[in-house]
């Protein structure tokens, strides 16, 4: 519940406020840019700063004799107004150690003073002024709330910087961004909130007021710059000086400082009257700083790219938002009549585009199916069926529409046997993976009406191909035909990079498999083991290859099938021809580091090995055994690759399995020779790796299953949890 409050809060503020910080965001990124510019015209004196007042104002005097004021502003130009030897107004930006007049005060251009102006206030004066101070204030909670969800996703403080999981762009730098401009905006905000509330006279205003008691007894012949404050005091710190107006004891200076403000005697430099700044004063000077980044082109830079963040925010905001709401439920029976009730938890609308995709396709099947979100939960009087399809969000928390599922089933009993079937999303990348998953469907095997109809089913990363094998287990159990192809659960990709045919062997009568080689596009980042996604009808059907990383190229071995849609699109690619295709990371089936591996493979499934031999640089001990019919010309290739490799000690042995010619043998053999060998590298900590027809990796499970007792008295199975057995297999 907390999560759904922070969410909503987030997105209600931003909707509040989404236009006025558009427009104060726009301005502010001209004003910033502005005030970087500014910082860098050539009126600064270097080392103006560590030059006192007894120092510079003689040197000032030698050459204005008549000077009314002297200001530091904020880029740290000194500002001398006055009037020269012939009587000629003065108003020049001067470098203090040789009164050398270095430029005039530049004014502001109107555009600047327009932008200025509309950034303030919206030209609607004080009404403007407190728009812009509320909406400043309410992105303070805006940034706030958006840490707080940050916080929850990483779930704790400490993890704060931590590794983002990519669901799609908008999300990801929406977080991304947010982490990094997080004490900028807040900067922005704080600053822009205090300002308004000032120039609102919100905040107790303070005026000077000097006391000043005159001393008859001056010594007209003395002079304050003499004193040991003048002596003391440096340029750096002053704000003004306002300069007496006549030899007269009733005529003093005036210095305004960071912190206080002195009235000074002109000739003996005494301090007549001192006036401390408040706080507030204090606080609008650094706020004034913090806001418009004067006199820092750093902050001023920073400033720029943080107002820019904000827009980009807006957009990215908005964009997960509609994402979200993007797919529509639509129910053609009523509740009461439902026999196949579909129950959704989602935080970002990716789970419910599967459910409803199952939800369509079963009343497109005549079957009366309701969807509904997990928190609508209720008595369905005609339900036979109950597929649960969650996902997990924060610390193992429900999705914000199905915080209340858990106390919903125990309100409402079912008053009739229903079966269920609960799915879980998530990713692994999280520790928590699919934890709400589990809780719902532990919760509903204590339920007397509930009958499980299928053990609880998770999917990774949206994986289409994941939700597929639940598909396939649903229809065996109920006889209702949905579809088996991942394409159609899969989300139309997006991203598709170019890649360019390098070259291709040919296909034969003989030789019915080719090896393809790509460029791979600059800057894509892969290894062995990853997997190429081809589009051959240019839709979501997603045909998915193991690739090897050679030379930085990507390599992949392909048979082609008569009526194969991704083998027949791949084969008629010509040598410099361009396709669009992505590669998609398998962290899963990567090489491991620092561990002794064996490589089994058969067929085409040899191509991530190659790579991953290609790759191993630093020589980890590595055995490979594959399994082919026919020693073809591609073959011969392999076998000469392997060879190379293996005098440059990148492999150690390899053992290969022809079933047709040679030695008769299948890969299953070559593993019952090495039984010792492989029981070894298991016990020692080793990794298996298989990658190859579905039907080879079950017949090599079952072979090590029983070499794994045999040997080590430990079944497959508990290998596998410790990930010593990786499988890529189709």
């Amino acid at each position: 519940m907390t999560l759904s409050i922070w969410r909503y809060a987030h997105l209600a503020l931003a909707l509040i406020s989404s236009l006025f910080i558009v427009m104060a965001s726009v301005t502010g990124v001209i004003l910033a840019i502005d005030a970087a510019q500014e910082n860098t015209l050539p009126f600064k004196t270097a080392g103006f700063d560590e030059v006192t007042l007894s120092q510079s104002i003689p040197v000032l005097k030698q050459k204005f004799p008549e000077i009314t004021e002297i200001s530091v502003d904020h880029n740290g130009f000194v500002n001398l107004k006055g009037f020269d030897d012939e009587g000629n107004e003065i108003d020049a930006y001067v470098n203090p150690k040789t009164a050398q007049i270095l430029g005039k005060p530049i004014e502001k251009s109107s555009f600047i003073q327009w932008v200025t102006a509309f950034h303030r206030s919206l030209f609607l004066k004080e009404t403007g002024r407190l728009i812009i101070g509320v909406v400043s204030f309410l992105l303070i909670f805006i940034a706030l709330s958006g840490m707080a969800l940050v916080i929850q996703r990483q779930r704790s403080v400490a993890k704060f910087f931590k590794k983002v999981v990519k669901e799609y762009f908008a999300q990801y730098y929406h977080i991304i961004t947010g982490r990094i401009m997080l004490i900028p905006v807040l900067l922005i905000a704080i600053s822009g909130t205090y300002l308004s509330m000032v120039h609102l006279h919100l905040l107790p205003e303070f005026k000077v007021n000097h006391q000043v008691k005159i001393n008859s007894n001056t010594n007209a012949e003395g002079s304050a710059v003499n004193a040991e404050l003048f002596k003391s005091v440096k340029l750096g710190d002053v704000k003004k000086i306002e300069f007496p107006f006549a030899e007269d004891p009733e005529e003093h200076y005036t210095i305004k400082l960071e912190e206080r403000e002195l009235v000074v005697d002109q000739f003996s430099g005494q301090v007549l009257n001192e006036v401390r700044y408040p706080g507030t004063v204090i606080l609008e000077d650094l706020s004034l700083d913090l806001h418009t980044g004067r006199g820092n082109v750093v902050w001023a830079i920073v400033l720029a790219i943080a107002s820019l963040n904000i827009l980009f925010f807006v957009y990215s905001g908005f964009a997960i938002t509609l994402k979200r709401r993007s797919t529509k439920i639509k129910n053609k029976h009523g509740l009461n009549d439902a026999e196949i009730v579909l129950l959704v938890g989602s935080e970002n609308g990716n789970t419910l585009r599967f459910a409803n995709a199952v939800h369509q396709q079963l009343l497109a099947n005549g079957q009366a199916s309701y969807l509904l979100q997990l928190n609508q939960y209720q008595v369905f009087p005609k339900a036979k069926h109950l597929l649960i399809f969650t996902s997990t969000y924060g610390l193992g928390d429900a999705p914000s529409n199905a915080d209340k599922f858990l106390s919903l089933l125990d309100k409402y009993p079912q008053q009739q046997k229903v079966n269920f079937s609960v799915l879980g999303f998530g990713s692994h990348a999280y520790p928590d993976f699919c934890k709400f998953a589990i809780e719902v469907d532990d919760k509903l095997a204590t339920q007397t009406w509930a009958n499980r109809l299928l053990q609880l089913h998770t999917v990774d990363d949206k994986s289409a191909i994941q939700f597929v094998d639940w598909i396939k287990k649903w229809n065996e159990s109920t006889e209702i035909d949905l579809a088996t192809t991942p394409a159609l659960y899969a989300k139309k990709p997006k991203g598709l990079r170019k890649m360019m045919v390098l070259d291709k062997s040919e296909v034969t009568d003989q030789e019915h498999t080719f090896l393809l080689t790509l460029q791979a596009p600059t800057g894509l980042r892969f290894t062995s083991g990853d997997l190429l996604a081809i589009y051959p009808s240019d839709d979501a059907k997603e045909r998915l290859y193991s690739i090897a990383k050679i030379n930085g190229n990507i390599q992949l071995v392909v048979k082609l099938h008569p009526n194969g849609l991704g083998s027949n699109y791949l084969n008629d690619l010509k040598i410099g021809q361009t396709f669009k295709a992505r590669l998609v990371n398998n962290a899963s089936f990567h090489l491991p580091k620092s561990k002794k591996v064996a490589l089994i493979a058969n067929g085409t499934g040899i191509a991530p090995f190659l790579g991953m031999i290609s790759q191993n640089t630093k020589h980890t001990e590595m055995k490979l055994y594959a399994g082919f019919r026919n020693e073809t010309s591609l073959i011969k290739k392999h076998l000469e690759f392997l060879a190379h490799h293996l005098k440059q000690q990148k492999l150690n042995d390899f053992q290969i399995a022809f079933s047709r010619e040679q030695n008769q043998c299948y890969v299953m053999d070559l593993i019952k020779r090495d039984a010792s060998f492989l029981a070894g590298l298991l016990k020692q900590g080793g990794v298996i790796m298989i990658c190859g027809s579905l039907q080879m990796q079950q017949d090599v499970e079952k072979v090590l299953d029983q070499i794994s007792l045999e040997n080590n008295g430990i079944n497959l199975a508990a290998y596998k949890a410790k990930g010593r057995l990786l499988t890529d297999c189709y």
